[in-house]
């Protein structure tokens, strides 16, 4: 962990519920404790057991994790970000072809109480290893990925509400999987990633502007020969 204004990484304890990897981990209230909460989200468990549907609270201070209900569907390498609600919306992942689901936190005051998970409309199309972010307005988006037919560049957006339901986007300039994304100011930036041809690394950078409308190649690349994927990235 890095702490804010610190200049080095501290090294937490492991995990009380063992390893995993492909997973999802979005920061939660942190009034409760003193170092905060993650909420864990699927991932592809131990053992080679395949992707899995848990959902742990993480409490970073004792690393203690606390069982929750259980996803919908068994995912791994997908997007999930969380709501300024405090929900958090999880969709795509690896064999996962399109199904969304959308995590609620327990009601004010009822600190002890487990998250609770319900369905949201399918995508039109699956993405494995694809990014999402929460835009603006409070809609949701997904990025790229890899579908049935191969590493992709397209983008839905999905509303909430009574009528809320997919949409699509401009798709990026790149195609790309398994890269980073982050939503700041009004724009959301993606990172690196594997392409479409011969899994090749993707060094390029792209920002989306929620205002224009449009994707926009950035004018520096990733600083490295070879591009990166299956990194993460937070914003500071």
């Amino acid at each position: 962990m890095l702490r804010k204004g610190a200049e080095t990484f501290v090294e937490l304890p492991p995990l009380s519920c063992g390893g995993v990897h492909g997973a999802a981990a979005i920061a939660v209230d942190e009034s409760a404790n003193a170092l905060g909460q993650v909420l864990l989200r699927g991932g592809y468990g131990q053992n080679n057991m395949g992707s899995i549907s848990s959902v742990r609270l993480v409490d970073l201070a004792t690393v203690v994790s606390t069982p929750q209900a259980a996803l919908l569907h068994a995912r791994s390498y997908f997007a999930a970000a969380g709501l300024p609600d405090g929900r958090v919306v999880c969709t795509g992942g690896l064999g996962i072809p399109s199904p969304a689901e959308l995590l609620g936190p327990p009601l004010q005051g009822e600190h002890d109480a487990a998250w609770t998970c319900s369905q949201l409309p399918p995508m039109s199309a699956g993405h494995q290893g694809c990014g999402g972010c929460d835009l603006g307005d409070g809609r949701f988006i997904v990025i790229g990925g890899r579908s049935n037919s191969g590493v992709t560049s397209s983008c839905e957006v999905l509303s909430f509400g009574d009528d809320g339901d997919w949409q699509p986007l401009p798709p990026m300039h790149d195609s790309r999987s398994h890269f980073v994304c982050v939503a700041v100011a009004g724009c959301i930036i993606v990172a690196g990633g594997g392409g479409a041809v011969g899994w090749t690394h993707r060094r390029s950078v792209e920002v989306f502007d929620e205002v224009l409308g449009r994707w926009l190649h950035l004018p520096c690349g990733l600083p490295h020969a070879d591009g990166l994927v299956y990194m993460g990235s937070a914003l500071l």
